[in-house]
């Protein structure tokens, strides 16, 4: 997929349906680390764009280092995100600030095994089995403009029931 936004949809998915359990920008520190031997590929001129990263070997790497780094960096930055009474839905959805180890592995791991996924859908360069297997048995398994819908409409559905749950527990507290 062209980078990072695609990936996101999915990714939006999953923290509407696990909410707290489900760190987005830890998945989305995921999906970027994953996406930078591609870029450098590309600015090289390289013939292959997608090797040992967009495997499940290196996809694992890629998740450790992105659970450990990017929950460090994500806990900053969300230390950075300020109070604010009048933007309720946004402070609702930093939550506590704090991203539990358990959520940043599994929010990790979640963003790089499904990048490898998703890609193997539609980039003949891929080898996600390597170095065990050179097949992809995933390549145009679904057309590529649909897959790209699917990646857009999980983000819109995951972003409006994100938003569904939100007032449902705003007026659970209100009506108590």
């Amino acid at each position: 997929m062209p980078f990072t936004p695609f990936h996101m949809g999915p990714g939006l998915a999953a923290k509407a349906i696990a909410g707290r359990h489900f760190s987005l920008m830890v998945f989305g520190f995921s999906q970027a680390g994953m996406d930078i031997e591609p870029l450098v590929r590309m600015i090289r001129g390289d013939a292959v764009l997608h090797g040992f990263t967009h495997t499940y070997l290196g996809a694992t790497l890629i998740a450790l280092a992105s659970a450990v780094v990017g929950r460090s960096v994500c806990q900053y930055l969300l230390s950075y995100w300020p109070s604010d009474s009048r933007l309720p839905f946004f402070n609702w959805l930093r939550g506590t600030g704090l991203i539990s180890w358990p959520v940043a592995i599994m929010s990790a791991f979640i963003g790089a095994y499904s990048h490898v996924f998703l890609d193997s859908l539609m980039h003949a360069d891929m080898q996600p089995f390597a170095p065990l297997s050179e097949a992809n048995g995933l390549l145009y398994m679904i057309p590529i403009e649909s897959l790209h819908l699917l990646c857009v409409l999980a983000g819109v559905l995951g972003a409006l029931l994100m938003l569904a749950v939100f007032f449902v527990r705003r007026n659970a507290r209100i009506y108590r």
